[in-house]
């Protein structure tokens, strides 16, 4: 344990005019070494939650929570079970949807695309697509219209606006007297939809679930229940009691099942991205190490002269603990300051560095987000400066121990 003799002694040490300058220089880096090392691991890790944050709440503004579908692929008794699933206390929406392929063609100009049928009065209570219109809203598919909502990019690829037809061309055929031919039907555009996400913008067209019905001839079946949960982190808890709940052979997926590699994905790499920048402290514990022994040589006289007068070799260790401490305790408090302010501020300040030397990081027509999202946890921040600062404390046990070795006779020798 350390008293105040060696409190006070290593304070003495840590503040006072060395003879060596060297030193003094050296403990200067070993600390700004820590501090960039902390504030850059607490902007890092806040940024690229920020990164998952957002691709997670865009992906779930189309995917839905969770997914009661059939083993067959369609649902026939879908309104006894969407009853059901309702009744869980986590459940706060509820909406049927038709899956299927089809072809989109304009003129010369064809793509595939996933069809995908939906009630547009309750689709709004499982997703936010309708906040993601860039063109029309969700409420001018009408049955029997036929009007058809495009993803961005999927309505460039076509060079169709609101109001223009295309043909949709669904797999599923018609026998003729002539042969198996594909089933073929015209449609208005009557919105599109923008989620700065490539794979819906280009490969995703909502039509009404009515329509959708007649187009793949599914009578009064449906591919699935989309439910929307009020905790999304909940989502495989709820799985598993939806599955004891509902009777019946039924599939149910949520959406970290449907999205783990992805999610799973951005775990490893901000993993990865935390021992990398951690790397950056261990290389000022090391400056601290070499400071220390360098402050042991310099003080070899001094220690003998406590050891002379009682000082026990553990007190001795203790003065260059606490010495080696203050570094790093000073350089991790800074760095989490730093962060803090940093994280909070990020998407305030990377725009004013952008406009400061007219560049832009993340060019909105190349990047999926243009913008540095930032979510600082607090949770983040102690474990970065807990971890940096027990680095540093392990970083002056060997300098410290090698002073207490120190024997008087032989470091009073030539004095």
């Amino acid at each position: 344990m350390i008293r105040p003799f060696e409190l006070f002694i290593g304070l003495r040490y840590t503040r006072a005019k060395r003879r060596n300058h060297f030193i003094s220089f050296i403990s200067l880096s070993s600390m700004m070494g820590i501090t960039v090392g902390v504030w850059a691991l607490i902007t890092v890790l806040s940024v690229m939650n920020g990164f998952e944050r957002e691709l997670r709440d865009r992906i779930l503004s189309v995917a839905s929570h969770v997914t009661i579908s059939g083993f067959n692929g369609w649902l026939s008794d879908w309104r006894e079970v969407s009853d059901q699933a309702t009744q869980h206390p986590s459940v706060v929406g509820k909406a049927p949807y038709i899956l299927g392929q089809g072809m989109l063609s304009r003129g010369s100009r064809v793509t595939g695309a996933l069809i995908r049928g939906i009630d547009p009065m309750q689709e709004t209570t499982v997703s936010d697509l309708e906040s993601s219109m860039k063109h029309g809203t969700l409420t001018n598919l009408v049955a029997g219209d036929y009007g058809v909502v495009l993803g961005s990019a999927l309505a460039w690829q076509l060079r169709v606006d609101v109001g223009d037809k295309l043909m949709l061309v669904a797999p599923a055929g018609q026998v003729t007297p002539v042969g198996l031919l594909p089933r073929l039907k015209r449609f208005t555009v009557v919105g599109i939809f923008e989620l700065d996400m490539y794979e819906y913008d280009s490969g995703l067209a909502l039509i009404h679930i009515s329509d959708a019905g007649k187009l793949y001839r599914s009578g009064e079946q449906v591919s699935g229940i989309r439910l929307k949960l009020d905790d999304i982190y909940f989502a495989r808890q709820v799985n598993e009691e939806l599955q004891g709940q509902l009777n019946g052979d039924y599939a149910i997926s949520d959406w970290t099942r449907e999205h783990t590699n992805f999610f799973k994905a951005l775990k490893v790499e901000k993993r990865v991205m935390f021992i990398i920048l951690l790397l950056i402290v261990a290389v000022a514990a090391f400056n601290i190490v070499s400071t220390l022994v360098m402050v042991v040589t310099d003080k070899r006289a001094d220690i003998a002269i406590l050891r002379t007068l009682g000082v026990s070799p553990a007190s001795v260790m203790g003065v260059f603990v606490v010495q080696g401490t203050i570094i790093g305790f000073v350089g991790t408090l800074l760095g989490g300051i730093l962060g803090v302010i940093t994280a909070l501020n990020i998407e305030t300040l990377v725009p004013f560095v952008e406009r400061l030397f007219s560049i832009e990081f993340f060019p909105a027509d190349v990047y999926v987000l243009s913008e540095f999202p930032a979510d600082m946890r607090w949770a983040d921040v102690i474990k970065i400066c807990t971890a940096s600062f027990l680095i540093s404390l392990v970083a002056t046990l060997y300098p410290a121990w090698r002073g207490s070795r120190t024997q008087p006779a032989e470091a009073l020798r030539y004095e």
